[in-house]
């Protein structure tokens, strides 16, 4: 995990929790924003479309003059400000922006200006329009479809000539009846390598949701810009508020286009995914998105966002970088990928020992292995799992991943426990024998009494002997097959092939076998090293009868994955590991 999160960091993403490594690896969804993920948040103000014959000059000077009246800025305004003409005056009452409401109102009460002045989401105002504004086939619609469907960020900008109050008794915002002015569009370019990005995704397997504020058609029209299907599902958050949660779930799952969505409904939205059994990764920036990015799978923040947001999300995009997401999702599956051959090797030699323990320990021999042999993991489990998980691909991890586990671990431990018990008995039983022959050779007697530290001739020596030359043909046996297990997680050659079904591109993990098994080989030769990790040297007929062992073993198991007989006896359905 420390190795993913610095290579992630390198990438231009700061992973803050460590369990975010293994929720980059299963993300299958990818809500986001428009802003900052198709756009780059540098709006322009685009152009104005008088109302009622109303003259653009004068439209251009109002909507300046409330821009510059209000008390907050937000990169809307500032676009606007750059765009027209205006002053700043002083409202009698306001309300300000906010993403739940989507509108803005200033009141004025003085000769240069007033009334009450609106800007904000069209669907939003609708309800305050005349009849024949708000109709669908008026001159104002049109304009609003005709701007959206070019990906122009579209707002209206309407009032009233009475400069009456905003807010009612409880304090609670209250417009009046409005007229429109004019419908207003900006403009946001498009964000750098938004394409590539999104076509990696799409390669990933990860479906991308954009929830946005805006209007859905202009967020639909962007997103087709940027490689989204032509045929792309869009849902308005007026739409959703009216569906049944049925018909909410379904539109959360279907859809990938939501506009005008309130903070509420983007945690409802993620929460339904997660109902479906989705994996879910959000980014926000805002504070309006800490409970939705709390909710997620993985949350993640915009470097630029809010201290509330960073602090909650599990990973930050350094320097607003949508682009690193692509990489940092990769490096997430190829760690999980690498993580679970490690676990598959890890399991394995457990188990495998755990049964052995017990089928000696039933027989009444003494205990089969050597703390010193423990040393041995090393080799065997140790190494193997640190560069099989450097080397390792991207890979998801599936949904079959305990069974898989199971259908891997159960028959090498079968196996090992069988032939570990009858390697131990044979050679156990064998040195005792040899040991009760009046005709011992010195050579003999020097080194079982060096190994053992007990000297020739008393009770303990005989067991003593015997169980330290048990162990040592144990370990060689497991040993080898931790080994065999390496080449078949990572086939170089077709002969390989058993628990997977397709050869590896990658054949560094042959080689590793290969060095280790080298480095093994010097251990076993060198008595001092083999005194270390506990292994006993042995006859040349013995440790090749060993050696033989290991091979059997070897196309038993390959048998037994390529035949499914585990699957079979258990009535298991056999899926490819690959």
């Amino acid at each position: 995990y420390a190795l993913g999160a610095s290579a992630i960091a390198k990438q231009g993403a700061l992973v803050q929790q460590v369990n975010a490594i293994e929720s980059l690896s299963n993300i299958d969804v990818l809500c986001t924003d428009k802003t900052g993920t198709l756009t780059a948040n540098r709006l322009q103000f685009n152009d104005i479309y008088p109302l009622h014959g109303a003259s653009a000059d004068e439209i251009k000077n109002q909507l300046g003059d409330f821009v510059r009246s209000a008390a907050t800025a937000n990169k809307t305004s500032e676009a606007i400000i750059d765009g027209t003409p205006g002053q700043k005056l002083p409202p009698i009452d306001e309300v300000a922006f906010a993403s739940a409401r989507k509108w803005s109102a200033l009141a004025f009460d003085a000769p240069a200006r007033r009334g009450v002045y609106v800007l904000g989401a069209v669907e939003m105002l609708q309800k305050y329009l005349p009849s024949a504004d708000a109709d669908a086939n008026s001159p104002l619609a049109r304009q609003v479809q005709h701007w959206s469907d070019q990906g122009l960020r579209v707002l209206l900008f309407a009032y009233n000539p009475e400069p009456s109050p905003l807010h009612n008794q409880h304090d609670e915002p209250q417009l009046p009846r409005l007229t429109p002015l004019a419908v207003v569009s900006l403009s946001d370019e498009l964000r750098a390598q938004a394409k590539e990005t999104i076509a990696a995704f799409q390669e990933l397997g990860i479906q991308l949701k954009v929830i946005s504020g805006d209007n859905p058609q202009t967020v639909a029209a962007l997103a087709k810009q940027v490689g989204f299907p032509p045929n792309i599902k869009l849902v308005s958050g007026p739409q959703l508020s009216e569906m049944s949660p049925a018909e909410f779930d379904q539109a959360a799952e279907e859809a990938a286009i939501f506009g005008r969505i309130s903070p509420e409904q983007k945690e409802m939205l993620v929460d339904a995914l997660l109902r479906r059994g989705k994996r879910v990764a959000m980014m926000g920036d805002g504070v309006n998105d800490v409970l939705s990015l709390k909710k997620a799978s993985l949350g993640i923040a915009m470097e630029s966002g809010s201290s509330a947001t960073r602090n909650v999300a599990d990973m930050i995009l350094l320097k607003d970088s949508f682009a690193a997401l692509r990489p940092a999702f990769n490096e997430g599956r190829r760690i999980i990928g690498g993580m679970s051959s490690a676990l598959f090797l890890f399991l394995a030699r457990v188990t495998s020992t755990t049964l052995v323990i017990i089928a000696v320990t039933m027989t009444g021999i003494s205990f089969p292995f050597d703390p010193a042999q423990v040393a041995l993991t090393t080799f065997t489990v140790g190494i193997p799992s640190f560069f099989l998980t450097l080397w390792a691909k991207p890979k998801v991890l599936r949904d079959t991943l305990l069974s898989d586990l199971a259908r891997f671990i159960f028959p090498v431990s079968i196996l090992n426990m069988l032939f570990g018990v009858t390697i131990y008995a044979w050679d156990y039983f064998r040195v005792l024998e040899g040991l009760s022959q009046p005709d011992i050779p010195g050579r003999l007697k020097t080194m079982f009494e060096s190994y053992t530290g007990v000297a020739y001739g008393t009770a303990e020596f005989s067991d003593a002997a015997a169980t330290i030359a048990a162990q040592g043909s144990l370990s060689i046996f497991i040993s080898c097959t931790a080994f065999l297990l390496i080449l078949f997680l990572e086939p170089p050659i077709p002969f390989f092939l058993g628990w997977r079904r397709n050869v590896s591109s990658d054949k560094r993990p042959a080689f590793l076998v290969l060095g280790l098994f080298i480095a093994f080989q010097i251990i076993y030769w060198q008595p001092l090293l083999g005194s270390y990790f506990g292994i006993l040297w042995k006859p040349l007929p013995t440790y090749f009868g060993i050696i033989g062992l290991a091979v059997i073993w070897f196309f038993l198991i390959r048998a037994t994955w390529r035949m499914h007989i585990f699957e079979r006896f258990l009535g298991w359905s056999t899926p490819d590991p690959d």
